[in-house]
């Protein structure tokens, strides 16, 4: 595996798996604008990248992500209004670009995730966790709010009472309470996060690309739209893949008894056929 070093994120390539590192370990990969630019840019590149499958998002070191740099965010009150919210509004153009991606984006936490951090690693497709590892809505404990999304992410999970003793205490929740919870996917040992996300990133990436990020964004409207809504987005969904050429090589490598080669399509950038 090679890396390459953007400032603040590390990108490196495992097959077809592109890992994006967030590495500021000093800060406990704490989150900054630079971060906003960087891990937004690398999303792109890599969701136009041929050779990539499948993206694994993690922090450097033992820690996934501490939040917002509490050193910086203690500054933004000599700021105008107008201009905190400008600069807010980088992370959640970040959040927008982990949930919008057109490949699947899977999240590998060890240590920890608060704040902002909570919010980048349920932004992403699915997530793998170290058993030890805690969540926490921390915001309550330095004055502030929740924001990134965190409050939406988590209400898809829990109950409006224990996400308001999420957000009003800053408790941690385990990692096995959120894998019971059906936040997080997969709990792996201490250490071994990183390897399980890229196992479950790999298997991913040898799937069908344009069906996948159908289904994705079936996935991620389905728990806000109506029954309605969803029948009719399926169904848009349901034709388009009918006339694309994954399903002729679906289909066809079922009907031949052979195993499809999606990654093959993918590489040429195979075009969807107009029938």
């Amino acid at each position: 595996m090679s890396d390459t070093t953007n400032k603040t994120v590390l990108i490196s390539q495992e097959g077809a798996v592109r890992i994006l590192t967030n590495s500021n370990p000093a800060a406990r990969n704490a989150i900054t604008p630079t971060l906003y630019a960087e891990l937004s840019a690398a999303l792109a590149d890599a969701e136009k990248d041929p050779e990539v499958g499948a993206i694994v998002f993690t922090g450097a070191g033992d820690f996934f992500c501490s939040g917002g740099d509490l050193n910086l965010l203690a500054k933004r009150r000599e700021l105008p209004m107008a201009e905190r919210r400008q600069i807010l509004e980088g992370l959640n153009n970040l959040i927008r670009a982990l949930r919008d991606c057109g490949k699947p984006v899977i999240a590998a936490v060890e240590g920890g995730a608060a704040g902002a951090g909570l919010s980048m690693a349920l932004a992403c497709d699915m997530l793998v966790s170290a058993r030890d590892a805690f969540f926490t809505v921390a915001y309550v404990k330095v004055g502030l709010t929740p924001d990134g999304g965190a409050t939406a992410f988590l209400a898809e999970f829990v109950s409006r009472q224990v996400l308001t003793e999420m957000c009003l205490t800053g408790d941690r929740m385990p990692a096995e309470r959120l894998h019971a919870l059906g936040a997080v996917n997969r709990l792996t040992d201490k250490g071994a996060a990183l390897a399980e996300a890229i196992a479950l990133a790999a298997k991913v990436a040898s799937g069908p690309q344009r069906a996948s990020a159908r289904i994705k964004t079936l996935c991620r409207q389905a728990h806000h739209a109506t029954l309605e809504e969803q029948l009719d987005a399926e169904a848009v969904f349901m034709v388009e893949s009918q006339g694309d050429a994954e399903a002729a090589e679906g289909i066809g490598a079922f009907l031949g008894k052979r195993k499809a080669d999606f990654v093959a399509l993918r590489r040429a950038g195979g075009k969807a056929d107009a029938s």
